[in-house]
């Protein structure tokens, strides 16, 4: 992999638990050594293995693709055993040691330069780094470094230092919430630079306008390192938020990287964030406290908004400066800078607005006034009720948005016609069959016909069940019913009569039958036009008055029989409507009245719909069916085959009851 020239960026040493600062030289003479640099090969690769008297932190830069720098700052490499040596298929070609200096400190540099452009990795543990490198390809053929590559790597003085790479970074990085990674956008690992970017320094155009930046080691005790290469972001305008770490959700894009603390400086592990970051921080003198950390591998914006979190503390970008502070600090700031732009705004001129409302009622629009929060503090509204005239007193800046509301609120509503119709059919079908006849015989001295018995000598039989049927003619008199199973009311009906000369024995039949059928519609239409969202009813039909006694005081009430449509509409942005109805047709049925008070018939539906406008829906429909069929005969003499029909009357009836409820709104235009 071919790489630009690139900077070193010391996060931070922590030695035996004590946190370096950061920000200058060392205190002393170095109190660490290096003792031995060794190489091991493997299946796998080669390993550089540097061996410090304890545990110390490093920084790793790779300037170009044939040379690695490790950097230990404030240590001595004068009595260094370095065994390294090249072998011919190995990817380290030579180590030596020189001086060089970190963040304004003196440091000791371990020089990789590789046979191959290889990827490596490093690792620690304790006080031991271990540089590894892939195995280089046999088939590759020498690698030659590019021209600008080659100048740099024989510039003893072509690394930047810490400070100067964070200055430059900083001057291109315009977006602090993207740099920081903690707005959960992009950091300035992902985010190209733009012409807008201000001008790179002139270091940066020596080297080029992509350098680099290489990520380095945080551990002065164990972890492991990365590497990421960001690039400038895009400059927004200068704005200024202020933010809560840990928010829902949150994308942390940062690179890797590994810290352990162990007690040590708040506000000095926060600085070391700011060189990490490039971004100018600021920390407010509030902030106090010690850190306690092990991480291994994790976004730094991440790691960064833990300890923030971990210690109470929120943030407040501007521009590219960074404020941190306790979370009550940047609170209480908020609310005073809230209440001054408050006050100020409630110290303008008071202004009188009147305002006659042409639609809206003025009691309710005082109403929307103050549940909108449309008025100041200061503001106050009115209603004129005899004018209909609304009243406000409030700032000359709230009063816009007063007049803007009204001009909004103060507009003629449509209206709607709505139609039901109610449909109601009725289909009869009834069928009935019977006879009756009847017959008399007697036996009588003066027919003749006697029994020749003492007893019994005469006697007479005849029908019982109802009165005489029949002529009276001749020797024919009314003959009594036997078999009475005629039809009520019928419509057709065959009759026989049948004597003896003499009358002694008469027999009178009669066929009756009725058939009929029926076919009824009922339509009711009611019609009523309201504005929209505004209840409306109509009703016809008659009040059923109801007597009541109670204490010997009589009370009349009123019971309502109508036909009645309550709706309330209300019309949608997609010219549609909907609609709560509440529809009842009824009636009274004085056939079954008693003390002449008769029973109601009722039909009600009380749903919601949407309908379009102009079209119609059926909103319920009842459907109700009734076979009736019946048979009266005499007992045993009705099964008699064949002659059953002489003593049995059948009936059948079928009824069907239908009803149906359209609705139809119109919205009327104009």
């Amino acid at each position: 992999m071919t790489v630009t020239r690139g900077f070193a960026l010391l996060l931070t040493l922590a030695v035996g638990g004590a946190l370096v600062n950061a920000s200058g030289p060392a205190a002393g003479p170095p109190t660490t050594r290096l003792k031995t640099i060794s190489a091991r090969t493997n299946s796998g690769g080669a390993s550089l293995v540097i061996e410090a008297s304890e545990p110390v932190g490093y920084s790793l830069t790779r300037p170009d693709a044939l040379t690695v720098f490790v950097d230990f700052r404030n240590v001595s490499y004068a009595d260094v055993a370095n065994l390294v040596q090249a072998t011919p298929k190995g990817a380290i070609a030579n180590v030596t040691v020189e001086s060089a200096e970190s963040m304004g400190a003196p440091a000791a540099r371990v020089r990789i330069a590789l046979a191959q452009p290889v990827a490596h990795r490093v690792r620690s543990d304790r006080n031991t780094v271990v540089v590894d490198f892939d195995k280089p390809s046999a088939k590759r053929p020498p690698y030659v470094l590019p021209p600008q590559a080659r100048e740099t790597a024989g510039d003893a003085k072509g690394t930047l230092n810490a400070m100067d790479a964070l200055r430059e970074t900083s001057a291109t990085t315009a977006d602090p919430i993207a740099a920081l990674g903690l707005d959960g956008g992009p950091s300035a690992a992902s985010v190209p630079a733009t012409p807008s970017a201000p001008a790179p320094s002139a270091a940066a155009a020596r080297r080029g306008a992509t350098t680099p930046v290489t990520v380095v080691n945080a551990l002065a005790t164990r972890g492991t390192g990365a590497t990421q290469t960001p690039q400038p972001p895009t400059p927004p305008p200068a704005t200024t938020t202020i933010d809560q770490p840990g928010r829902p959700g949150k994308q942390y894009t940062g690179h890797p990287i590994s810290l352990d603390f162990q007690g040590a400086d708040l506000r000095a592990v926060l600085r070391t964030f700011a060189e990490i970051s490039g971004l100018n921080v600021v920390i407010d003198p509030a902030v106090q406290g010690s850190v306690d950390v092990a991480l291994r591998d994790v976004p730094w914006d991440q790691a960064l908004d833990i300890i923030l979190r971990a210690n109470k503390l929120g943030y407040m970008v501007d521009g590219t400066i960074v404020r941190i502070a306790p979370l009550n600090v940047l609170a209480a700031e908020e609310k005073e800078r809230s209440d001054l732009a408050k006050a100020q705004a409630d110290a303008g001129q008071v202004t009188t607005l009147t305002r006659q409302l042409s639609y809206a009622k003025g009691e309710e629009m005082v109403t929307l006034l103050k549940q909108a929060n449309v008025l100041s503090n200061r503001g106050q509204a009115f209603v004129d009720t005899r004018t209909n005239t609304l009243i406000v007193t409030d700032l000359a800046d709230r009063l816009s948005a007063t007049t803007e509301l009204i001009s909004t609120i103060d507009r003629p509503q449509p209206q709607v016609e709505i139609e039901a119709r109610i449909v109601q059919t009725n289909k009869n079908y009834a069928r009935a069959l019977g006879v009756q006849w009847g017959f008399n015989g007697r036996v009588d001295p003066s027919l003749g016909n006697t029994t020749n018995l003492a007893f019994p000598n005469n006697g007479s039989l005849g029908g019982r069940t109802g009165g005489v049927q029949g002529p009276a003619t001749g020797a024919t008199t009314g003959v009594p019913t036997s078999v009475n199973l005629g039809v009520p009311g019928a419509s057709s009906a065959v009759g026989l009569a049948l004597g003896a000369v003499n009358g002694s024995f008469n027999l009178d039949v009669a066929l009756t039958a009725l058939e009929s059928t029926g076919n009824g519609r009922l339509l009711s239409t009611p019609r009523v036009t309201t504005q929209n969202n505004i209840a409306a009813e109509i009703t016809q039909g008659v009040q059923i008055p109801i007597q009541t006694v109670a204490n010997n005081t009589v009370t009349v009430s009123f019971k309502d029989a109508a036909l009645t449509l309550k709706v309330t509409p209300q019309i949608t942005a997609a010219n549609t409507v909907i609609m709560q109805i509440a529809l009842e047709n009824a009636s009274p049925d004085f056939s079954r009245a008693v003390n002449n008070i008769p029973p109601i018939n009722t039909q009600r539906a009380i749903t919601q719909v949407l309908v379009t406008d102009g079209q119609t829906t059926v909103i319920g429909g009842i459907f109700v069916s009734q076979e009736q069929a019946a048979t009266d005969k005499t007992p045993g003499l009705g099964q008699i085959p064949l002659l059953k029909w002489l003593f049995k009357r059948d009936s059948v009836t079928d009824q069907n009851t239908e009803l149906l409820v359209f609705i139809t709104p119109r919205i009327i235009k104009g």
